[in-house]
């Protein structure tokens, strides 16, 4: 099995650890804080940052991990973890039997990642079965949702299903049943981002997965990506990481 020979891809901190430093900006945590007997958790989906009262406590749990462990899986199973992050920034889980559940599973995590000999694969399989939890407690849950907040997260759905071929704010807006400039308003308030924003980071974080894997080559993926040609992608990548598409392959 493949060995967790650094902590690029996935983190535990615990306490005031790191002053919880989160791993980049396409990074998702979770921050588990136990307060009698009930767990409430904390969600940072992508694009966002950590409320600053999360962190008041000394001792609670965050995990970080990039995205690209959950998009190695099915479509359904990465979709169903972007509604995790992006429905509510928390919840509070105070049934026993769940809040066990998810300590045993979080005390796995914690015994492989700081093992010598830890799993890449072990973490993954972990990670996955703590967020299949979380998603089925979630469910059940009978938090309300504003509509603003229902759209954040269709608009989220519809970019995984279409940013390789649709870049344009309109499609999504249309798709969505409001305008574009309503679009950009709703996910301005709620992610500090637009909805172009927001595609242009999902393209980036797919180009640096396919780049590192070596899946294709640069000219492939710039067409795969909607771009007319490896100079305008290169511009763009550049542009967004600081690097041309050769050198971040070299460095990564």
């Amino acid at each position: 099995m493949n060995t967790l020979s650094n902590n690029n891809k996935f983190q535990i901190l615990q306490n005031s650890e790191s002053k919880w430093k989160l791993l980049s900006a396409n990074s998702m945590g979770i921050y588990f804080e136990f307060k009698s007997g009930d767990l409430v958790i904390h969600f940072k989906p992508l694009n966002e940052v950590f409320s600053t009262e999360v962190f008041n406590t000394k001792d609670g749990i965050l995990i970080n991990f990039e995205r690209d462990l959950i998009d190695e899986d099915d479509i359904e199973y990465a979709l169903d973890v972007m509604s995790l992050f992006n429905k509510f920034p928390e919840f509070v889980l105070t049934e026993v039997r769940e809040v066990k559940q998810i300590q045993k599973i979080i005390e796995l995590l914690k015994g492989e990642y700081s093992s010598g000999t830890a799993s890449f694969i072990m973490i993954k399989t972990l990670l996955k079965l703590l967020l299949l939890h979380l998603i089925r407690y979630q469910r059940s849950s009978f938090l309300k949702q504003d509509l603003s907040q229902k759209r954040v997260f269709k608009f989220l759905e519809l970019m995984e299903i279409h940013f390789l071929k649709e870049v344009n704010t309109h499609f999504y807006a249309e798709k969505l049943g409001i305008s574009g400039q309503r679009l950009n308003q709703i996910l301005k308030d709620k992610l500090k981002l637009t909805a172009k924003q927001i595609i242009q980071q999902r393209q980036i974080t797919e180009a640096k997965r396919r780049i590192v894997r070596s899946e294709i080559t640069t000219k492939e993926l710039a067409f795969k990506l909607g771009f007319d040609s490896i100079s305008s992608f290169s511009r763009f990548f550049k542009k967004h990481t600081g690097m041309s598409p050769s050198e971040f392959k070299l460095q990564n």
